[in-house]
């Protein structure tokens, strides 16, 4: 995701509302349903013998490797059309995939298309909020950026309560379900996108790299932080509901009743974090959110608390998956102060820091699993290793940039 540059001239006329509806479905289709609605339906496809479950946990990470190819090939979407017109075909691209993926063709063929709603999930994440931003004018922005990052909770949350409804009717109907689902919020969507490009603000000309007295050495903390912070969330985001149903011995209803919690904290996530900033500063917002991630992650990889324990994992994980990303867009405008027509470079590198690390631990978080037989708790301590690494990291680089 990156932010706007700043445009005080936003257009009159365009209605925000709409904006905002538009972004939250987009965020919804591309990462609430394309990428999580794969984890409740992970037993399943393994119950129902669609893939083994070493070959169903890869395909759950192609859907990142594909999410970090559409941030990169964003830009050069734009490029070759209106953002309008990619945002439109990014959705529709994405609700083609639920479809193709309602038959296991093979290995490959669903590799294929996860990895497609993968690259529209990331090209959506990384256009729908600048788009939508450029339009609205300053006073508003904060409640319009609020609304679109929400729609990743409320993808979540949607997922863990309407696939285990459709799975009652079977894996292929559920997959026909969500691209239904995605169909209709693509409708609703198709005329909220603003059709022309907002005018560019006078100094976005700037280059990180000419920019005097730069902070680079807080940044590239920064980018390290938070590329870290993507290692801690894979576990719960790929193998919580796996964990629950067939680790725990639980079923797919309970761990699909986890992952509502986990959506449930992703919608609220954005509006606490914000929050918290406002009282204590992005800095120290950071350093308290590395710390609450630690625990929560490490709660499953310890079996602390029993099942208590584990809800309040799913919360305070459900919460900062989108939570983070405010406090780390707010800290590189912290940063950057003095530098504010940076703001969007420095964004784009911690943005890719994120997608990167997110592919990386995916992938090899489904090797360790595949080569440990199944030790999900291993997958957890690795996650908050990763966390109390980005927490290091911040703290070593406060005695050196405030």
């Amino acid at each position: 995701m990156q932010q706007a540059v700043s445009n005080p001239t936003a257009p009159a006329g365009y209605n925000v509302w709409r904006g905002t509806l538009a972004g939250a479905s987009a965020s919804l289709i591309g990462i609430g349903l394309a990428r999580f609605a794969y984890t409740p339906l992970l037993p399943a496809i393994i119950g129902a013998h669609w893939f083994p479950a070493t070959s169903a946990a890869y395909l759950g990470a192609a859907n990142l490797g594909g999410y970090l190819a559409g941030a990169l090939l964003a830009g050069a979407m734009v490029r070759v059309a209106k953002p309008a017109t990619v945002m439109r075909a990014m959705m529709l691209l994405a609700t083609v995939a639920f479809v193709a993926c309602a038959a296991p063709v093979s290995f490959l063929w669903f590799f294929v298309w996860r990895l497609v709603s993968g690259i529209a999930g990331g090209a959506l994440m990384v256009l729908a909020a600048p788009t939508i931003l450029a339009h609205v004018p300053a006073a508003r922005r904060g409640f319009a950026s609020g609304g679109i990052f929400t729609g990743i909770g409320l993808g979540i949350a949607a997922s863990g309560t309407i696939v285990p409804i459709l799975l009652r009717q079977g894996l292929a109907w559920t997959w026909l379900g969500l691209a239904a689902v995605s169909l209709a919020l693509t409708l609703v969507a198709w005329n909220g996108w603003p059709e022309h490009a907002a005018p560019a603000h006078a100094d976005a000309r700037l280059r990180f790299e000419t920019a005097p007295a730069y902070p680079r050495a807080g940044l590239r903390a920064l980018y390290a932080e938070y590329g870290l912070n993507a290692v801690g969330l894979v576990p719960h985001m790929l193998f919580l509901v796996d964990f629950v149903a067939r680790g725990l011995g639980r079923g797919v209803d309970a761990g699909a009743e986890f992952w509502v919690l986990y959506g449930l904290g992703a919608i609220v996530g954005p509006l606490a974090a914000g929050h918290l900033a406002d009282r204590a500063g992005f800095g120290r917002a950071l350093r308290v959110a590395y710390l609450a991630q630690v625990v929560a992650v490490a709660i499953p990889a310890a079996g602390w608390f029993g099942p208590a324990g584990l809800m309040v994992s799913a919360l305070l994980v459900g919460a900062f998956t989108p939570g983070i990303v405010p406090l780390a867009l707010g800290r590189v405008n912290e940063l950057l102060a003095h530098h504010p027509s940076a703001v969007k470079d420095a964004w784009s590198r911690a943005t890719t820091s994120f997608a990167v690390m997110q592919a990386v631990a995916a992938y090899g978080l489904s090797f360790v699993f595949s080569s440990s037989g199944g030790n999900y708790q291993m997958l957890f301590g690795i996650g908050a290793v990763a966390l109390l690494l980005a927490l290091v990291v911040d703290l070593v680089s406060a005695r050196r940039v405030k």
